[in-house]
């Protein structure tokens, strides 16, 4: 029989903490809404899992493995089992981003190593908890369409350039390159005397409000709205496959800046909503298996032309000086560099780097509904892709999932832009990943 256990907490970080995001340094100087962290513990009295919705950018590879067996051990499972799949949210602080360093075998944040400490901490209460909230359970879903919120944002240009978020209304721009997944799915956990667990999965970039105030975007009135009209509810949120999406239609106006808040709410309220709609059409799903599963995928790194090295560093070497910690101060310094920033800081940072590197693809299914993960910011075809050849009658395709490890571009993407620009691996990879992490999902199907 399954049993479901639910638990969250606040993690908000303290003011003057380190935002992350962009290429300047932004600290919390005030907190719209706060951060959550979210739970949701699945046994069948033989085999257990945890999925965790986090509102945070991404936490890196090595760190997220430790992070992953100190949830394990406290929950008597194995790491395999732990699902940590991040908001992507840009007003979060920097945990164990690219800037850690090891010692004595221990990976230490350079920025935030506090917030670390007490989000590690934070997680593993999370996941106790929700073991303790155990409970009988049967699962539901159903699926919907959300149109206007999720946007291309690579467009190609007259000229036959491609760019990612060109100025609104520009009389340059011939189309966005892809299409945006418009899809939405819910996963209703109804529960023996207990809140009801929906679990909502939906793809576009968490960039909406700007500044340097915390919050949670657009997902904390997804959350919001979800409990608010469904009663006796909590509500997790897993972002999909969101890498070249985001929340501005370039054929409007660009909106008021004070608006921005009001955006994310109205993003929020969409997302929810469409699933609502079709509470009433629910589907059972069937089954209390559950298995979780790993694969590690070699690849190569991205270091660009040796060309480019000297500019590169060049480059890197001014903007590490410089140290912006405005947007005027990071669009002053572009001005006088030979090299675009995010494309030389890749190369620069790549230099000394090995080779290859090994990506970690995740997994966790129970009875007919898996939660799949990339590690870093998939292209929305990768999402796609896995969830058109599941064989799961439900899909959840997640974002820095057990990892962040940058942006997989599709290999048709390698021809400009920022998400080009930033790619650490070579042509070809989001491809191989995604292919083998379909491989992973029907593996646990079988």
């Amino acid at each position: 029989m399954l049993k479901v256990g639910f638990a969250r907490l606040d993690i908000t970080p303290a003011l003057g903490t380190t935002l992350s995001g962009y290429f300047y340094t932004r600290r919390a100087d005030g907190v719209l809404d706060p951060l959550y962290a979210s739970a949701a513990v699945f046994d069948n009295g033989k085999d257990r899992a945890a999925v965790f919705s986090v509102d945070i950018i991404g936490i890196n590879q090595s760190y997220m493995w430790k992070l992953r067996s100190l949830i394990a051990e406290r929950i008597g499972i194995a790491p395999e089992g732990v699902f940590v799949s991040c908001t992507h949210t840009h007003l979060a602080p920097c945990v164990a981003n690219d800037a850690c360093h090891t010692e004595d075998g221990e990976m230490v944040a350079f920025e935030n190593p506090e917030y670390t400490e007490f989000l590690t901490k934070r997680l593993c209460d999370i996941a106790e908890l929700a073991l303790q909230d155990l409970s009988s359970a049967e699962m539901y879903y159903t699926h919907s369409r959300v149109e206007n919120v999720a946007f291309i944002r690579r467009y190609r240009m007259k000229d036959g350039s491609t760019r990612t978020n060109p100025p609104h209304l520009s009389t340059d721009v011939v189309g966005p390159i892809g299409k945006a997944d418009e899809e939405s799915l819910l996963l209703v956990i109804k529960r023996e005397g207990k809140l009801e667990i929906g679990i909502v999965n939906f793809q576009v970039h968490p960039d909406t409000i700007g500044g340097n105030k915390v919050s949670a975007d657009y997902i904390k009135f997804v959350r919001d709205t979800y409990e608010k009209m469904i009663p006796d509810s909590c509500c997790m949120y897993i972002n999909g496959a969101q890498g070249d999406t985001n929340n501005r239609n370039i054929k409007e106006p660009k909106p008021d800046a004070s608006l921005r808040y009001e955006k994310a709410s109205e993003m929020g309220k969409k997302i929810a909503m469409s699933v609502i709609e079709k509470y009433g059409d629910l589907q059972k799903l069937s089954g209390d298996k559950i298995s979780f599963g790993q694969k590690n995928i070699l690849v190569f790194h991205n270091k660009g032309d040796e060309s480019e090295l000297s500019d590169a560093l060049l480059t890197y070497k001014k903007y590490i000086e410089a140290a912006p910690d405005t947007d005027e101060d990071y669009q002053e310094l572009k001005k006088h560099v030979p090299m675009n920033i995010p494309k030389a800081c890749r190369i620069a940072t790549l230099n000394d780097a090995p080779a290859e590197k090994v990506l970690s693809l995740t997994a966790v299914s129970v009875g007919d509904v898996v939660f799949a993960g990339y590690p870093g910011e998939p292209f929305t075809r990768l999402g796609n892709f896995v969830k058109d050849n599941s064989r799961f009658e439900l899909s959840f395709i997640s974002c820095c999932a057990n990892g962040y490890e940058g942006y997989y571009p599709t290999e048709d993407a390698y021809d400009g832009g920022y998400e080009f620009n930033t790619a650490r691996y070579v042509k070809g990879t989001a491809e191989k990943l995604q292919e083998e992490l379909l491989e992973l999902v029907n593996s646990l199907y079988n």
